[in-house]
């Protein structure tokens, strides 16, 4: 029997969460993870689900279906729920589970009111300017993820050629270091300890960080045999060029 009822993965773009969210749901065992909440909007959320309540309705009501779509589609039939939570909508997605559970209070009994027994994972990406790097030129290039055989997972642009900008850089620095310490606040209010799991362990052994997962849950390590990595690096040497000369510029080790 496992640990917990439920995983959330806690992070910010660019962090490796589509690899491990594909990992997860691979196994057949861990629930198929998903940002089922990713745009802070009820309206977005509604037609993410394909939902279409009562304009009468009160927003509990709403707030019900929507969750309860989230779960099946976050659980499907492995008994176990996921969900990946990005820092940016985080602070609505909490305002609408308090909607539908004020009591009790607290963030963490809310989320366990919710979706039982929950594990926190913390993924993030410790080298804040290679991550920087790599939201810019992605929102640069429009393409956000790639399968290891070459065949685009996710464009959400037409192609256009890098060019280098040392202040949305700088941006984006900014906007994922406060991404980061905002979550370890959050962890220390509601007292949790998550596990812990960082871009560059993720991507130099992510069958061996699926294992760990897969144990913290207290689900069988071996279902992580035989699961292949669904999603490539997109660093190249215009990412390196970037973050070096960036790191020159700025005066960051």
């Amino acid at each position: 029997m496992s640990k917990f009822d439920s995983y959330v993965i806690c992070t910010s773009p660019r962090s490796g969460s589509t690899l491990l969210c594909k990992l997860l749901a691979a196994t057949g065992v861990s629930g198929n993870p998903g940002s089922y909440f990713h745009r802070p909007s009820v309206s977005e959320w509604l037609a993410y689900f394909g939902l279409a309540p009562e304009a009468s309705a009160p927003e509990s009501d709403t707030l019900a279906m929507i969750f309860q779509e989230a779960i099946a589609k976050g659980r499907l039939d492995t008994g176990m729920f996921g969900l990946r939570l990005q820092r940016h909508s985080f602070d609505f997605f909490v305002q609408k589970r308090a909607v539908l559970h004020s009591e009790p209070a607290g963030d963490l009994k809310r989320f366990e009111a919710a979706f039982g027994r929950t594990l926190f994972i913390h993924l993030t990406r410790l080298d804040k300017v290679q991550q920087a790097v790599s939201h810019v030129k992605a929102e640069q290039t429009g393409l956000w993820h790639m399968a290891p055989d070459g065949t685009e997972l996710e464009r959400l642009a037409p192609p256009r050629v890098p060019v280098y900008n040392a202040e949305d850089i700088r941006a984006c620095y900014d906007r994922l270091t406060t991404f980061d310490r905002d979550w370890n606040n959050w962890f220390d209010m509601q007292g949790i300890e998550p596990l812990r799991i960082t871009y560059g362990a993720l991507s130099s052994d992510p069958i061996e960080t699926l294992r760990e997962i897969l144990g913290q849950l207290g689900l069988n390590r071996g279902a992580a045999s035989g699961v292949v990595p669904g999603v490539a690096k997109l660093a190249d040497e215009t990412s390196q060029d970037w973050a070096a000369r960036f790191r020159l510029e700025r005066g960051i080790a």
